[in-house]
């Protein structure tokens, strides 16, 4: 990437920033606040009142982390899915390569993404949680996190330009996502192997359980332990990055026509 369009990604990120919530009484505070309010209704409803996550020590902590992945993949989709037509000024006005757009809303999402781990951070050390020395190997699992989001932020980019019907499409599938992935509950609540080792070839289902057990607790379910075939337990970190490719070599082939057709 030249230096002008790195300077053109810095101002598109910084812009976003800028905008996200301005005119709102509590400014980027919302960045922290919107997700935590999510998780303490998550957590009166689903903990306290229906008792899930018993089983689990610190599942609190382990709830909010699963909200934090999950809404920095809901953010980069749906702000992604937006993104090209919201833009569609600054593509008939200047000639710059259409995915530094698409990567901005991914990188401010990220921003507020890695703001939101300092949240849990915080809550995990207040809930006693000991941070293991294999904690260093978290990025390892937040590079396929990005490249997903990504990689599904360059499709529905460009589906949204011919198709703007796909909006409330992915609003539905997110919802039926967020419940069909184990982040409200813990995946000893289900009993089936079958059925858990299908939920896990989803690949945020598998970071997010990774990352459990990684930061929060040992004893937490990840995808080797009933899933013994090497080829596919590594669908779900293979997948996203086959997603971006796709994605990204779908978002180049129509990146051309972008400005003629909105």
């Amino acid at each position: 990437m030249s230096s002008k369009n790195w300077i053109l990604l810095k101002e598109l990120v910084k812009t976003d920033f800028k905008l996200r919530y301005q005119g709102s009484l509590m400014g980027h505070l919302w960045s922290i606040l919107k997700p935590l309010m999510l998780f303490g209704v998550m957590y009166v409803v689903f903990v306290q009142f229906l008792g899930f996550g018993r089983d689990m020590p610190h599942f609190a902590v382990a709830l909010l982390l699963g909200m934090v992945i999950w809404t920095f993949f809901a953010e980069t989709t749906s702000m992604g899915l937006m993104s090209i037509v919201a833009r569609g000024d600054l593509l008939r006005k200047l000639n710059f390569p259409k995915e530094i757009i698409v990567l901005s809303v991914a990188v401010s999402a990220f921003i507020n993404f890695l703001i939101n781990l300092l949240v849990v951070l915080f809550f995990g050390i207040i809930n006693h949680v000991e941070i293991s020395k294999y904690a260093v190997f978290a990025p390892l699992y937040i590079i396929p996190l990005f490249a997903l989001s990504l990689g599904f932020a360059f499709i529905l980019a460009t589906m949204f330009v011919y198709f703007r019907d796909i909006a409330p499409v992915w609003e539905v599938v997110m919802q039926a996502g967020m419940y069909a992935t184990p982040i409200i509950y813990s995946l000893s609540m289900i009993h089936n192997k079958t059925i858990k080792a299908v939920m896990m070839l989803n690949p945020l289902a598998t970071m997010i359980q990774d990352l459990r057990h990684l930061l929060i607790y040992h004893g937490n379910q990840v995808i080797g332990d009933f899933i013994h075939t090497k080829w596919i337990i590594a669908i779900p970190y293979v997948l996203p990055f086959v997603i971006l490719l796709i994605g990204y070599t779908i978002f180049k082939k129509n990146a051309d026509r972008f400005a003629e057709i909105i």
